[in-house]
C-alpha cells in the first residue's frame, strides 16, 4: 500500500516564518495583545487567517514565540557581560549598552514586554516572564551594590531607586527609537551613561 509523501519543508519557510513573527509583533505593539486577532496579523501579512495556521496554532503561540526569542537574546547578552568579571562600573555600561541593541533587534517585543507582562504572568505558559524579571533585577541591584561598596558609587546611592530609575529609562527608549535612524544603539548608549553616570558616580 503506497505510503503519502511527506510534506517538503521550503528553505524560505524559516524566513518566512520570522517575517510573520515580526509582522505580529508590529501589530501586538501597536494594537495591544487582547485587541489583535489572527485575522488582524493575516491582514498586516497579506494573507489568509487559515494560512497562518500552516506557520503558527494560535496568536498566544506567537506572542510566546516572539518574547522568548527576545528574552532568550538579552540574556545571552547580559551573561556575556556577567561572566566577564568586569568592575561595576564597566559593568553597568555594558548592560546599558546590550539593553539599547536589544531595544533596536527588537523594539516591538519591549514594547509588547512592557504592555502586557503583568497580565501574561499569570498565564502558565508565560511564566517564564517573571523568572526573567526575578533574574533583570538581580543583575542590575547587584552590579549597584558592588559599586557602592566598592567605592565607585556614592556611598548614599538608593539603589534600588537607581535600578528602576534605569530600568525604566533605558527601556521606554522602545516607545520612541527607530532601527536605522540617526544614532545607532551604541551611540545612544554612550549618551544615556554620560548623562546617568555623572550622578551616580563618586565625586572628585
Amino acid at each position: 500500500m503506497p505510503t503519502k509523501k511527506k510534506p517538503q519543508v521550503s528553505a524560505a519557510a524559516p524566513a518566512r516564518r520570522r517575517e510573520l513573527l515580526d509582522t505580529a509583533a508590529e501589530v501586538f505593539a501597536e494594537q495591544g495583545y487582547n485587541a489583535t486577532t489572527v485575522r488582524k496579523i493575516a491582514d498586516h501579512a497579506g494573507m489568509l487567517a487559515g494560512s497562518l495556521y500552516y506557520h503558527f496554532d494560535s496568536k498566544e503561540s506567537m506572542l510566546e514565540e516572539i518574547l522568548r526569542t527576545f528574552l532568550d537574546e538579552l540574556w545571552d547578552g547580559y551573561d556575556t557581560v556577567l561572566g566577564a568579571e568586569l568592575g561595576p562600573r564597566e559593568t553597568l555600561e555594558a548592560l546599558v549598552t546590550e539593553s539599547f541593541r536589544e531595544i533596536d533587534r527588537h523594539r516591538a517585543a519591549v514594547a509588547i514586554y512592557q504592555k502586557e507582562s503583568k497580565q501574561l504572568v499569570a498565564q502558565e505558559r508565560f511564566a517564564f516572564l517573571a523568572e526573567s524579571q526575578r533574574r533583570f533585577e538581580k543583575a542590575w541591584l547587584s552590579t549597584l551594590e558592588r559599586g557602592v561598596a566598592a567605592e565607585v558609587f556614592r556611598a548614599d546611592l538608593d539603589v534600588r531607586l537607581t535600578y528602576r530609575f534605569v530600568r525604566d529609562t533605558v527601556w521606554v527608549a522602545a516607545s520612541w527609537y527607530r532601527p536605522g535612524g540617526q544614532h545607532s544603539p551604541e551611540e545612544i548608549a554612550r549618551q544615556y551613561l554620560s548623562m546617568v553616570l555623572d550622578g551616580i558616580a563618586v565625586r572628585t
